[in-house]
């Protein structure tokens, strides 16, 4: 029944035409033109000719719920094949402009880019209003991370696509213990902070040897402190953290940059 309701909801999404056309925001620099031949899943597409040696185009600062792609044993995600559907109703056959706000190559040789449709239409921005994806940045690329969170949490209000469907649903520090070696966005108080070694622990239970933590290495604290932020500050404070989960001293999230960590409530 749930199944159900949200493919009635997706295909809403990919039909309607009510959503403001997203620009690109500032921060993200334009580069070349090519029309896209083909989509992979939710946030990869191929053009028709190579740009500087990639054909391949990663939407970077987005994860769209992932499909097996001939990896043996992988479960697709929920609602994969409809967020492929839904980039595939926006794009297949367009002309797309790729504009860069970081690093524009990953290790596998797919360009990094933000989309750019001939009317302006931003795609990362269209596949988060539809809630079609979350948002998953990197420290080597941060252009247009506030928008992209801004958009995420408007669809998640919404319960628009995934944001309806329990796989999606933020964890609580409590419930993080089960997920280890998945991508989860989870809200918690941070009940304590610590600096040793050069590394920051954000702790969110009583126990640091079992609790949920997370962890911001020298390098990444560099980049909170020319934002005027200090990690160690953060203590008491209600905050939204996404990240892959691993396991040290209980579950914890990796913070290598800021906008990893957004902070709920005023100091």
């Amino acid at each position: 029944m749930i199944r159900a309701l949200l493919q009635l909801t997706v295909a809403f999404v990919v039909l309607m035409g009510s959503f403001a056309h997203a620009a690109p925001p500032p921060g993200v620099m334009a580069g070349e033109r090519a029309k896209v031949a083909a989509v992979v899943d939710g946030d990869t597409v191929v053009l028709d000719k190579r740009v500087e040696g990639a054909i391949e185009v990663r939407l970077v600062g987005l994860q769209a719920p992932k499909l097996p792609l001939g990896r043996v044993g992988f479960q697709a995600w929920p609602l994969a094949e409809e967020a492929k559907a839904v980039l595939l109703s926006l794009v297949q056959g367009r002309i797309v402009e790729l504009h860069y706000g970081g690093a524009r190559m990953d290790r596998n040789g797919r360009r990094l880019a933000h989309l750019v449709l001939e009317n302006g239409t931003w795609i990362q921005g269209a596949m988060l209003e539809r809630g079609m994806a979350r948002v998953y940045s990197f420290a080597d690329n941060r252009g247009a991370v506030a928008e992209m969170l801004a958009l995420e949490a408007a669809a998640r209000t919404a319960r628009r696509g995934i944001w309806a469907h329990p796989f999606y649903a933020l964890l609580t520090p409590e419930e993080t213990a089960g997920r280890i070696d998945t991508f989860q966005i989870v809200e918690g108080r941070v009940l304590g902070t610590i600096r040793v070694g050069g590394r920051t622990y954000l702790n969110f239970g009583a126990d640091w040897r079992t609790d949920f933590t997370v962890t911001v290495a020298s390098a990444a604290e560099r980049l909170f402190r020319r934002q005027g932020l200090d990690p160690v500050t953060f203590e008491g404070r209600q905050v939204r953290v996404r990240g892959w989960l691993g396991s040290y001293n209980g579950p914890t999230i990796e913070a290598t940059h800021p906008e990893q960590l957004e902070l709920l409530e005023l100091p």
